[in-house]
């Protein structure tokens, strides 16, 4: 098992999401001894925005593009390689005003590319990253799940579904601002659906 760790908070330490995929990695590298993990960490090192720029240096042959382009580039390759070698992917995403982080949406951009890790057919769109089983930490300082202020989980779903990744779980530690009782629940929550995924 290759284990792609994403971690998108700006909290860096005080993360809940990065503190909760850090336990469900935790528990698969126990389950699977010779399970080999990388971790990406958004928020200590930004992934820049796809901007003009970086959408002009990919559609620039490569034998003509200048340093500057060519360095773009490969800030994108380095992400695409690491996704397109993991069997599983822990994506801890933390919600800022009722969307992902920027941070993460960033990594999204990097990783889409047409002809690489998804393309478009007669049929239409066709993933090519399959094969691959994602979990998805989800917290957030309120309740939102199943309800229409939850625009991260169909977006992810989708997202990720684009991509030929279809087996997902999704993990919610959500009431983490509404006191020490909420938030201890929540994350005790998530501690027993760990348990019970990495025992299925």
């Amino acid at each position: 098992m290759n284990i792609l760790q994403i971690n998108s908070s700006v909290r860096a330490d005080a993360s809940h999401s990065s503190r909760l995929a850090n336990e469900l990695v935790q528990r698969l590298l126990a389950a699977t001894p010779d399970a080999k993990h990388h971790l990406r960490d958004l928020g200590r090192t930004p992934q820049p925005m796809f901007d003009g720029a970086a959408l002009g240096a990919l559609f620039t042959p490569a034998d003509q593009r200048s340093a500057d382009q060519t360095a773009r580039v490969a800030l994108d390759d380095a992400l695409i390689a690491e996704i397109q070698a993991a069997d599983t992917l822990v994506l801890a995403a933390p919600m800022y005003n009722f969307a992902v982080p920027a941070q993460l949406k960033n990594w999204i951009d990097a990783i889409s590319r047409a002809q690489v890790t998804f393309r478009y057919t007669a049929n239409g769109p066709e993933g090519l990253l399959t094969g691959k089983k994602a979990y998805v930490l989800l917290t957030r300082g309120g309740v939102h799940r199943n309800m229409p202020s939850d625009t991260q989980t169909p977006y992810l779903k989708t997202f990720l579904g684009f991509l030929g990744i279809t087996d997902v779980e999704f993990i919610y530690a959500e009431g983490l601002a509404m006191g020490p009782d909420a938030e201890q629940a929540a994350f005790s929550a998530v501690t027993e659906q760990i348990e019970q995924l990495i025992a299925a």
